[in-house]
């Protein structure tokens, strides 16, 4: 266990330096440190402005509500494309079945067999286009469920922010008052 004397800094006249034992510059650094977060904070919670807080809250809200709209837009919009796509390819399994049908009736074997595979594909497509289109509904569903939920959550932060902004101000208020009894004591 060293003495308290062997940490003190201890100056050399002959080369001008100070020497500072590491126990010592650890200690003053450490010391430092504490003084400069404790001031860092206490800006920090005097910065910190609940109603501004909340204003800025409600503003990112705002934002991902538009967003969440653009998106369910975006959605219904693919939706109408698939919709579209769907009629297209029934429209073409009904007139390939009508060709078909044509070609069976002016005994031309060959033309009716193919307008049999291509109605066979466009079949195929109207089944995919149907799952994706039942797929997407779901999507869009949730999607608008989700942005609802947004929109129910905005509305009751913008309801309750004077509520919140008092709350805040009220504890900010008795913590002072904390610590002025505190220091009193």
């Amino acid at each position: 266990a060293e003495s308290r004397e062997s940490q003190k800094p201890v100056f050399f006249k002959k080369t001008g330096f100070l020497h500072i034992p590491q126990e010592a510059t650890m200690g003053i650094l450490d010391r430092v440190s504490q003084v400069l977060r404790a001031n860092v904070n206490d800006l920090l919670d005097r910065a910190e402005d609940p109603e501004k807080l909340l204003g800025q809250i409600l503003r990112d809200m705002e934002d991902a509500l538009k967003q969440g709209q653009s998106q369910v837009a975006e959605q219904i919009a693919q939706e109408k494309m698939l919709q579209a796509d769907l009629e297209a390819a029934q429209k073409n399994t009904d007139e390939w079945a009508r060709k078909a049908e044509l070609a069976v009736s002016k005994a031309a074997d060959d033309l009716a067999r193919e307008a049999l595979r291509r109605q066979n594909d466009y079949r195929a497509q109207v089944e995919i286009y149907q799952k994706q289109l039942e797929v997407q509904r779901q999507a869009v569903q949730k999607l608008k469920a989700d942005l609802d939920a947004l929109e129910s959550k905005y509305e009751e932060a913008r309801r309750n922010k004077d509520a919140l902004v008092a709350r805040a101000k009220r504890a900010a208020a008795q913590k002072q008052i904390g610590g002025a009894a505190a220091q009193l004591s």
